[in-house]
């Protein structure tokens, strides 16, 4: 283990010499050598000290398009044991992962900006989108509005959170949910649309 690790960290200073933008903290997990780095010209991608990631060949996703910036907080982990992880930001598009977020299994897509808070939690097969990603019609182009999901904030399995969302912090949206509007701090919702059911307390100690 400790040769393929050793093996790893060269790999990753390969890959951040040949992508200019890529700067991977050193005590980020070597895992990340196996991942899938997808640089445009001026596109950013800084992961923090002791981010976390599984060693599943192409599992964990980057794609950073032109101008565009991408940073995962510290202690953040990136978990693939359940399904990919893909992280996308279209040109000049801003994706902020908070300290310590975890990623499970999910994908977040910036046009614009998408921001997850300190200890946020995306489940598997969740989708993150800031975007339509296609006009309508003729009459009505593809819009775009930030999503802010807020810190020790928990959105479960199989949801979609769709553009110029807010999610407070410390609240928790059931699965198969698809979030269409705000939902405020400490509360509880789900259902498509959802809507709020109920009220969550503290979960800043939450594993």
């Amino acid at each position: 283990m400790r040769l393929v690790a050793a093996r790893d960290r060269l790999w990753l200073r390969l890959l951040q010499w040949l992508h200019p933008g890529l700067e991977i903290h050193p005590s980020a997990s070597s895992s990340l050598a196996v991942a899938r780095f997808v640089l445009a010209p001026g596109a950013r991608l800084r992961i923090g000290p002791g981010v976390a990631a599984d060693r599943n060949p192409r599992a964990l996703h980057f794609e950073v398009g032109a101008g565009a910036e991408v940073e995962v907080g510290a202690q953040a982990w990136l978990r693939t044991e359940l399904g990919g992880v893909n992280v996308i930001a279209f040109d000049g598009a801003r994706i902020r992962l908070g300290e310590a977020s975890f990623l499970n299994g999910c994908h977040i897509s910036a046009k614009q900006e998408v921001v997850l808070g300190r200890r946020a939690m995306v489940g598997p097969g969740s989708r993150v989108f800031d975007a339509d990603q296609h006009d309508f019609d003729d009459a009505h182009p593809e819009q775009c509005a930030p999503v802010h999901i807020g810190e020790c904030s928990w959105v479960a399995s199989d949801v979609t959170v769709l553009k110029g969302v807010t999610i407070g912090a410390h609240s928790v949206i059931g699965s198969r949910s698809v979030v269409t509007r705000d939902v405020a701090d400490h509360t509880l919702a789900f259902g498509a649309p959802a809507e709020a059911r109920g009220t969550v307390g503290d979960r800043s100690q939450t594993r």
